[in-house]
């Protein structure tokens, strides 16, 4: 695990107005975590890039140099986050955390790649890196730059798992065990990629208009009660008003009333 010195600078205040003031003198605000307590401190941008592009990135261990006043005390401390400036990509704020050399801590690590073109890929198929990084408890002394892996040896339809992951003893990781960190997939047949490059849609039905279709079963709802009506004239449609016809039933009763009421 590699060390960083960083030097910093103790500060009484905070907020939006003193470091807009930092910024303008070439520093940015900075906060120091650990152990239920935060000191407030400015660094130069500059210094943090350096840790940042350094072999292990983030997770180098911090020599933290603190000046305040005439004194200066070095505590070790790992980068937590930082706040980029989403135009200029210009650091804008870092936050830090102390830790202690005996306990363990938890952190995530890049997972990297290593050996010769795997035997899948070289048989056509294609390399996919599902996982790049995974997390990880240890001590601060063990904390591994990256951890290595070797997929020379895939073939087409192979995965190397998490549990497949070599690590040194007294390194623990929290992933699932079951993870896929690389595969290597089945090439693509030729119909099937340009299947994919046209953006060619798969068949699909019609949709169904519900409307539509209420209006087509009303339809033939009443074609089937006119077809039924047809030959005896028998049946009558829902809602329709009975007429008296000449000469039936209703027409003799009114007749019967009327010469009664003359008798």
């Amino acid at each position: 695990m590699q060390r960083m010195d960083l030097d910093a600078e103790q500060r009484q205040k905070s907020g939006k107005g003193v470091a807009r003031t930092l910024r303008r003198a070439g520093r940015i605000p900075a906060v120091l975590y650990g152990e239920g307590r935060s000191s407030l401190l400015s660094i130069h941008p500059a210094d943090l890039i350096k840790l940042l592009k350094s072999e292990s990135g983030e997770n180098a261990l911090i020599n933290l140099k603190i000046k305040g006043g005439e004194s200066v005390e070095t505590r070790t401390a790992i980068l937590r986050d930082f706040q980029k400036d989403p135009i200029t990509g210009g650091i804008l704020h870092a936050d830090l955390f102390e830790i202690n050399m005996a306990k363990a801590i938890r952190l995530r690590v890049p997972i990297k790649v290593t050996g010769d073109m795997p035997e899948g890929v070289k048989e056509g198929g294609v390399l996919q890196h599902n996982l790049r990084e995974v997390e990880i408890e240890c001590l601060p002394s063990m904390i591994p730059d990256h951890l290595d892996l070797d997929a020379a040896h895939l073939k087409i339809g192979e995965s190397i798992h998490v549990r497949d992951l070599p690590v040194q003893q007294g390194i623990r990781i929290l992933e699932d065990k079951d993870l896929a960190i690389v595969s290597v997939a089945a090439p693509l047949s030729e119909a099937k990629l340009e299947e994919i490059l046209a953006g060619t849609p798969a068949e699909t039905k019609e949709p169904e208009v519900i409307g539509k279709k209420k209006e087509e079963e009303g339809e033939a709802g009443a074609a089937e009660a006119g077809a039924a009506g047809k030959p005896g004239e028998k049946t009558e449609a829902k809602g329709e008003v009975k007429t008296a016809k000449p000469g039936g039933k209703e027409e003799k009763k009114e007749a019967k009333k009327a010469s009664g009421a003359k008798g």
